[in-house]
């Protein structure tokens, strides 16, 4: 199967071989050492993490339950009237579903995907960039792309990519896409990785925005077994990354996904993680804000570390 699509998650193989997701994972992982694959994204795939990227109808199907909640979260961090970018994939084109009912909201982006998500959003404006059509992300890059951004300035950016670590920050496997990606962030006065857990801890060829230029973190809570992702969650926040963590297990808003937004509603799945001190570059006592952005708790109420994860 993965010979065959590039890609696979661990859901449609439990369901092909009608065993448990624990036994699929077990054999992804003896496969994986033996070389004939690479396990990536809640599922599989073809070996060569460098340099191999999935294309969008792989991407999409993996991780859809942790994308889901990580694109709840991080609704709830945009204002009425704002200017943001968004950038390419799948999971902030699930963001962007969420975004149509925030009014009067501009969104800048390279990414098809986001703009037909709120394509009839009546109260969001859509600002598309130039650029050439890169076709396996439906995404606009190159240096059109790079150039219609020039002189930009809004609030945040929310980017996604291939893998994340405290030592390079989020990476991407394309060169055309980090380099664009690279652009976005220079537009937003802060920068938003949206990551699910199997991103952390994976390193990709191409660096798209170092740790230090990271303000926020949103992701879903790592399994218990997933120790390298609770570890960098924690070097991440020794950092100075401010990190939202949502629940994996379904959509608090009850809504699955589809291309109406829902309504945002109340928080009561983030889990703060504190911060040694304040961020370079921004004023003592802002370094952790979370909690008052997304949620209707005060700071100084309960706020897990991120080490109770692997305690758990």
């Amino acid at each position: 199967m993965v010979r065959a699509n590039g890609a696979v998650s661990l859901r449609e193989l439990a369901r092909v071989v009608q065993t448990s997701e624990v036994t699929v994972r077990r054999d992804v992982r003896a496969l994986e050492a033996e070389g004939l694959l690479d396990r990536r994204h809640g599922g599989a795939v073809l070996p060569g993490g460098f340099t191999r990227e999935s294309g969008f109808p792989q991407k999409s199907h993996l991780a859809t339950a942790e994308k889901t909640a990580i694109a709840d979260l991080a609704a709830g961090l945009v204002e009425e009237g704002e200017a943001i970018v968004v950038g390419a994939g799948t999971t902030t084109q699930e963001l962007a579903r969420r975004l149509a009912r925030v009014p009067g909201l501009t969104v800048v982006t390279n990414s098809l995907l986001v703009a037909q998500a709120l394509a009839h959003a009546n109260r969001v404006e859509v600002v598309m960039t130039g650029g050439t059509l890169r076709g396996s992300n439906y995404a606009l890059v190159g240096s059109g792309a790079e150039q219609s951004l020039q002189g930009l300035r809004v609030s945040r950016a929310f980017l996604s990519g291939s893998g994340l670590t405290a030592e390079r920050g989020l990476s991407t496997s394309n060169m055309l896409s980090a380099s664009v990606d690279r652009a976005l962030v220079q537009a937003a006065a802060e920068v938003v990785v949206l990551a699910d857990h199997t991103k952390l801890g994976t390193d990709t060829m191409f660096q798209t925005v170092p740790t230090d230029v990271i303000t926020r973190l949103v992701t879903d809570e790592p399994p218990g077994h997933d120790d390298r992702a609770a570890t960098e969650l924690q070097a991440l926040a020794d950092q100075g990354v401010q990190i939202a963590v949502a629940g994996s297990t379904g959509n608090p808003s009850g809504n699955a996904g589809g291309d109406t937004a829902p309504t945002r509603q109340p928080r009561r799945d983030v889990r703060d993680v504190p911060l040694p001190g304040p961020r370079r570059g921004v004023p003592a006592g802002s370094a952790l804000r979370t909690a008052a952005v997304l949620g209707e708790q005060p700071p100084g109420t309960e706020r897990a570390r991120v080490a109770d994860l692997r305690r758990r």
